[in-house]
């Protein structure tokens, strides 16, 4: 056998055991390898509702102005709260890898006082948005799929903001606890960062196109 032959065959060998079942071909845990699974699942949904908002925006004659219509600054403001909340949970990846739990924990709480304040702004949001006629199928604005938009795209995203403050919860508590996991906490992260890529395209697509 040649020396090429031989090395195809040690890469068989390789693949056959890497992929033979028994254990994940990219070395990833169980916990993290079906997060990935579901945020790419979630992520074809997000786009799927995108998508569906770029087909009714192309079809409408007229799309209300945003600017007219919300606060931009009280957006912003939430964007900006959002992302730092995710550059903190990225801190307390940072810490759970260096086997701190104490700051862990610390930048966890740090990061669901974000989600909680981007939810309260949420929150305000609709409340001023209902007040001003705006309901699932009809709006003052003229086009109805606007409202409709507005409602689905950014309800879905806050359900997922609560979920993900509801898991860091549990993620904080279980560490402060002393049952801590330096996985736990990374695949917390991997959902916050989500969210938070999704809220940019969302704040992106909607409210300033």
């Amino acid at each position: 056998m040649s020396h090429s032959e031989a090395l195809a065959a040690e890469q068989d060998r390789v693949l056959a055991s890497a992929w033979g079942g028994g254990k994940s071909p990219f070395a990833a845990n169980w916990g993290k390898l079906m997060m990935w699974l579901f945020l790419i699942s979630d992520a074809l949904t997000f786009v799927a509702l995108i998508a569906a908002y770029g087909f009714m925006r192309y079809v409408s004659p007229r799309w209300p102005a945003q600017a007219e219509i919300f606060d931009m600054r009280l957006i912003g403001f939430m964007t900006f709260t959002l992302i730092s909340s995710s550059a903190v949970m990225a801190m307390a990846v940072g810490a759970a890898r260096t086997h701190n739990p104490k700051l862990a924990v610390r930048f966890l709480f740090l990061t669901i006082l974000g989600g909680l304040i981007f939810l309260g702004c949420q929150a305000y949001e609709w409340s001023h948005f209902i007040g001003e006629g705006a309901r699932l199928w009809s709006n003052p604005w003229g086009v109805p799929q606007f409202s409709a938009c507005f409602f689905v795209m950014t309800g879905f995203h806050g359900f997922h903001v609560t979920t993900g403050v509801i898991f860091l919860l549990v993620v904080a508590l279980r560490a402060a606890a002393g049952r801590y996991s330096d996985e736990g906490v990374e695949i917390a992260g991997l959902y916050w960062h989500f969210i938070d890529v999704v809220w940019v395209f969302i704040f992106a697509l909607f409210y300033l196109l």
